[in-house]
């Protein structure tokens, strides 16, 4: 009987004794994981100061009574012999080397385990996050310089480029193809400027939208769905007929590619040092020109050619300006076939809690570069990275018997919820004061550049049309009888004139204008009238037959009697043919793009010997000074000149203020507040065009003044931002 007691209390001994040790071990663990890795990683490079600095094995005060003592005598056959270091425990990481565990000193509820966060102050954890992405920030700095900057990040460059390049595209395209489609399309004139307005449109609110996303759900991704949304609908556009489909689809087009700039610029800073940024992303500004370039040199080689198109009988009509619109649209589908073979942005990554995934990609670009430097051999030397915080997010939960277009919408507004979240991030201390600034800084050098960009155009059109005007030839109580037409008559007046049995036949009018004529048993066929008008003429016993004369062209109380119009044509006609006016429009604007290639070059070279700051003031005071002197410009010469100077000394301020945007803003809401610097960038220009536009031809004056006040001003406050030259991207 005695000896099942001493078996009995013996065995239980034992068990307290297990127990006892397993809570010790599980106490150490903690300890233990982070130590060795901290040990192993600062083995090949110096990131210990990312490390606690306490490194106290016991961490949990013993406690009197029951305390967590290792004698002999506590111990037992059980546990007799045990090595800690041999043991692995179950769901241990094995493989790619797990994010560092921060050590939770303060608040241990029991022993090994830490109090929740879901009991702990909302406030505390946001400065915990703080501090942890500031803590990333200088360890990812180094893990770039690691990685060398080689063959990997000009892959990227390049692929990010053709987004950039679809963008400026897209921004110049609408000039050039809006005369063109109203003509094709019969837009009158109170319709006439929506094309311009409604792109713009489309482009802010994608800005915004994709910007936001792209820290929610990654940079890559929301780039595809952008640039794929855009090369769909620009590519569509091109065979629509109607004025209103066409507007929808620039529209969405707008909205697509609206996503590109702060993406783009966004994910290639995620993957630059220090000391490459600056100069590299100003490189990759080059391509928006580019794009610019490309969209001047094609409208300059397509539209005017008329015979680049072809017909379905007279209700569908394919003219040169829709194949110009889907030359535009290659860049954008070379962007998405060329992302599809690039990662995801790696800091995204570890913002959003993916360790594996980041340091997956961390790899994949050091060992690209490092083949590409014939030193295949050398090891990526990285085993722990630095994983900020994860917050929860309150989201309201949608029921399940909801159809699939009501959870489709409610998540749209889930996200919009959460971009508009983000962006008061933004505006809160200590970022207020300087997103004030920036938000000055875009609109004024949006407004000053995208409205003289519309203003200066439709300058050298009305320079030329005031010039054809003064060749115009009058003709006055001119009576012709038995004639037959099948000339061109181009830029003439003909007042008071009578045409009795005369044929017009094959012919075309350019330009032409009949005031208080009379036509008496006339015949028209084949013939095409281009800008020309009947003012109050009368037609008595006329037959038209495959004409395009029609009520628009009938006006001033002309009068039609006894008189037959057979086979119409249908839709408003357009040429080019003998047209230099139009070559020589889109060569202007041509010459004007080129002029920005030297400023490009020299900006990012400059850019961080002289710094962001002094570049973007000085080259907004610079333009706005430039841009004074058209007052002075008295010749179309003159001012082609002084275009090409104000294109080249604003270009630096565009690629200053991209770097400053980008590097202001910490990675968790970098695209959202970039996306809206950039939707006040397509707003301002909304504003340019109509304020500039409804100047034309009223008064120089006022649009230069307008333009030199704003870019002079934008200028002075954007000398008051924050140097970002010494950044780390938080």
């Amino acid at each position: 009987m005695e000896d099942t007691y001493n078996n009995r209390t013996s065995l239980v001994k034992g068990a307290k004794d297990m127990v006892k040790e397993a809570k010790r071990h599980a106490a150490k663990k903690v300890n233990k994981v982070v130590d060795h890795a901290t040990d192993e990683y600062s083995s090949h490079r110096n990131y210990s100061r990312f490390q606690d600095e306490d490194e106290d094995e016991d961490i949990y005060p013993q406690q009197d009574g029951e305390g967590y003592q290792d004698n002999e005598e506590g111990s037992s056959d059980a546990t007799e012999g045990h090595d800690d270091d041999d043991e692995i425990y179950e769901g241990e990481y094995q493989g790619i080397p797990s994010a560092g565990d921060r050590k939770h000193i303060e608040g241990q509820v029991a022993l090994g385990q830490p109090m929740s966060d879901a009991t702990r102050d909302r406030k505390v954890l946001e400065e915990e996050r703080q501090a942890d992405e500031e803590e990333l920030a200088q360890q990812y700095e180094l893990i770039i310089q690691e990685c060398g900057h080689g063959r990997f990040q000009w892959q990227l460059f390049l692929v990010l480029g053709l987004a950039l390049m679809s963008d400026g595209v897209e921004v110049f395209v609408v000039g050039f193809v809006l005369p063109s489609a109203e003509t094709d399309m019969c837009v009158p004139d109170s319709s006439s400027g929506w094309l311009g307005s409604i792109v713009y449109l489309g482009m802010m609110l994608g800005a915004f939208f994709w910007g936001g996303m792209s820290d929610k759900v990654g940079r890559k991704q929301c780039l595809l769905i952008c640039m794929s949304t855009n090369g769909f609908f620009a590519f569509l556009s091109s065979f629509v007929q109607g004025y209103g489909f066409f507007l929808l689809c620039r529209l969405i087009a707008g909205f697509g590619i609206g996503g590109a700039v702060p993406i783009v610029f966004s994910f290639f800073a995620e993957v630059l040092s220090r000391e490459k940024r600056g100069e590299h992303l100003s490189w990759l500004c080059m391509f928006w020109m580019i794009g610019e370039i490309y969209a001047s040199a094609m409208a300059w080689a397509i539209i005017p050619h008329y015979g680049w198109s072809f017909s379905m009988g007279s209700a569908y009509q394919f003219h040169s300006w829709r194949v110009f619109v889907v030359v535009c649209a290659l860049p954008c589908v070379c962007a998405v076939v060329a992302l599809t073979f690039m990662p995801e942005s790696p800091r995204f990554y570890l913002e959003v809690g993916k360790h594996d995934e980041a340091w997956m990609i961390l790899k994949q670009i050091h060992d690209t570069n490092m083949r590409a430097r014939g030193q295949p051999e050398k090891v990526f030397t990285v085993n722990r990275i630095k994983i900020p915080k994860q917050l929860d997010e309150l989201v309201e939960m949608q029921s399940e018997s909801g159809n699939r277009v009501s959870k489709f919408f409610f998540r749209i507004k889930a996200e919009i919820h959460g971009i508009y979240l983000n962006l008061m991030k933004c505006f809160n201390y200590p970022m207020r004061e300087n997103m004030m600034r920036l938000m000055t800084v875009w609109l004024t050098l949006s407004f000053g550049y995208y409205g003289l960009s519309v203003w200066f155009p439709d300058v050298i059109k009305h320079l030329q049309a005031d010039e054809y005007a003064s060749k115009v030839k009058t003709h006055i109580n001119e009576s012709t009888e038995d004639f037959t037409f099948n000339f061109t008559l181009e830029n003439q007046i003909h007042k008071n004139g009578l045409f009795i049995n005369d044929r017009f036949i094959n012919m075309k009018l350019k330009s032409v204008t009949f005031v208080d004529s009379t036509f008496r048993n006339c015949y028209f066929e084949d013939v095409s009238s281009v800008g020309s008008f009947f003012r109050n003429c009368t037609f008595i016993d006329v037959f038209f037959f495959n004409t395009d004369i029609d009520d628009s062209k009938l006006i001033d109380g002309t009068e039609v009697i006894n008189s037959t119009f057979s086979h119409n044509k249908t839709g408003c006609q357009m040429t080019f043919d003998d047209d230099y006016s139009a070559y020589w429009v889109y060569f202007i604007n041509f010459l004007g793009t080129l002029a920005v290639l030297p400023g490009n070059i020299v900006s990012a070279l400059l850019m961080d010997k002289i710094g962001r700051l002094s570049m973007l003031g000085g080259s907004m005071i610079l333009s706005g000074i430039s841009c004074f002197f058209l007052w002075f410009g008295t010749s179309e010469s003159m001012m082609i000149f002084m275009l090409c100077l104000y294109n080249g000394l604003s270009i630096s301020a565009w690629n200053s203020l991209d770097v400053v945007t980008t590097e202001s803003f910490p990675t968790v809401w970098r695209g959202t507040g970039f996306g809206f610097c950039n939707a006040l960038c397509k707003l301002a220009a909304v504003m340019g065009n109509l304020i500039f536009g409804s100047l034309v031809g009223i008064t120089n004056a006022i649009p230069i003044l307008m333009a030199s006040s704003v870019l002079v001003g934008g200028g002075l406050v954007g000398l008051r931002l924050p140097d970002t030259r010494a950044n780390v991207l938080m």
